[in-house]
Parts: structure tokens; sequence; C-alpha cells
């Protein structure tokens, strides 16, 4: 049984399976942690709402991101959690300065880790005589891990990407950055968007300043930019 010096023991666990086909190289993810209206393996379900109430005592940064819910090993922080029509959304970052963080990251990238797994105490519960099936209403949630096996196979990842600035309005050299990193511009390409939008980069086409296969690459780089940017929309 896990232990939490802060919060005793946790014997309730939950897993959710993680589907990464490309973890962001900077450690951060996002998926689902539950999803509502679905029996699990151990016959219980969580319903709408069961969160709520921790959530808005707790906030993301009162819930641990721990590895194999081991309160030894935190691996990073969960910046956003949050309860959606299908479940418990969240996002997180590995803290990849430490070793454990980096590994994860390669075992996930590497599709050895595929789980995520809730530790909780439950506070109201309605169990079916017939079926045996215990409904969760409402549950205090302590931390959410990053774990090798899945209790609930259906739930998947919808994304890798969530907010890449926390919310906040990013500087022009931030940004510049991200669209370099993450959606494959050249820099020249990133400068040009920033400055003149789609147009700025249709007229260095126009020019004849693109290189042979950029006006290809440049094609691919806004397809993925609105794929990050659809991943990141709540």
């Amino acid at each position: 049984m896990m232990t939490s010096p802060a919060f005793g023991p946790a014997p309730e666990l939950k897993f959710t399976a993680l589907d990464l086909m490309d973890a962001d190289t900077s450690g951060v993810f996002e998926g689902y942690a539950s999803i509502f209206d679905r029996e699990d393996l151990a016959r219980d379900v969580i319903l709408p709402g069961a969160f709520r109430q921790s959530l808005a005592e707790r906030g993301a940064s009162g819930v641990r991101m721990l590895y194999q819910h081991d309160p030894a090993q935190p691996i990073g922080v969960w910046e956003r959690i949050e309860e959606d029509a299908l479940g418990l959304r969240v996002c997180g970052r590995l803290t990849l300065e430490t070793e454990k963080a980096r590994d994860v990251l390669f075992l996930m990238r590497g599709g050895a880790i595929d789980g995520l797994s809730i530790g909780f105490k439950a506070k109201r519960t309605r169990r079916d005589p017939r079926s045996g099936i215990r409904r969760i209403l409402e549950l205090e949630l302590w931390e959410i891990s990053v774990v090798t096996f899945p209790m609930m196979p259906g739930a998947r990842v919808h994304g890798i990407k969530c907010s890449p600035f926390g919310g906040r309005v990013p500087t022009e050299r931030q940004f510049e950055r991200w669209l370099v990193r993450d959606a494959g511009f050249t820099r020249t390409q990133a400068r040009s968007l920033m400055r003149s939008g789609l147009s700025g980069l249709k007229s260095r086409r126009d020019a004849g300043t693109v290189a042979n296969g950029e006006a290809e690459d440049v094609t691919s780089a806004v397809r993925r930019l609105t794929a990050l940017i659809k991943s990141a929309t709540p």
C-alpha cells in the first residue's frame, strides 16, 4: 500500500491508458487521467463532478506528479488539471533537470510507459447491490502518476502539447523559439511569419528567395503549427 507523508495511506489507485506517439522533447504532455462514466477493471465508475471540490481546494499545484506512485520520486509538475465532458484532463511538464524525469521521457518516447494513474481517497460513493459496481461521486485527489500498466484501456491521450507558455503571453523570442522547435520552421521563416503572417512567407516564395524544396517544408510546418494550436486549445 502506498503511503504519503502529507496524506497518510492511499489505497485507491486508478489507471488510464497513455498513448504517446511522439512525446514532446521539452517534457510537456497532456491527456486524461480519468474517464467519466466508464467501468474500470476494479468495477468502479467515476462520475462527472467527482474531482470538482478537490480541484477547487488544491488546484493543479497541490497535486503531485509522481513516478509509479512513489512519493520519493517526483518527476515534474501538473500545469493544468480540469474536468471536461470526457473526464479529468491534465497537462504536465517533466522536470528534465532530474535524471529520473529524463529517463521517464525516454521511456515515454519509446512506448515503454503507457499509463496514467490517480491516487485518491473516495469521499462519497454509491454501490449498486445487483451489479456490485461502485460509483464514485466525490473524491480527494492526492497525486497523478506516470505508470507502466494501465487499468482503464479505453481512455487515450488526445494530444502531446498543452499551452507551451503556461497561459501567459509569450515574448517575441519565446514565440520564435516555439515556431522553430515545435512547428519546424527555419529561423528566417519564423521571423517572416511573425512579422507579416503567412503573406510574408508567400512574398518570399514569389520573390524567388525560397530554396528548392522549401515551399513543401513551409506547407508541412504550417500543418504542424495548426495541429499544435488545436492540441493546445481546451
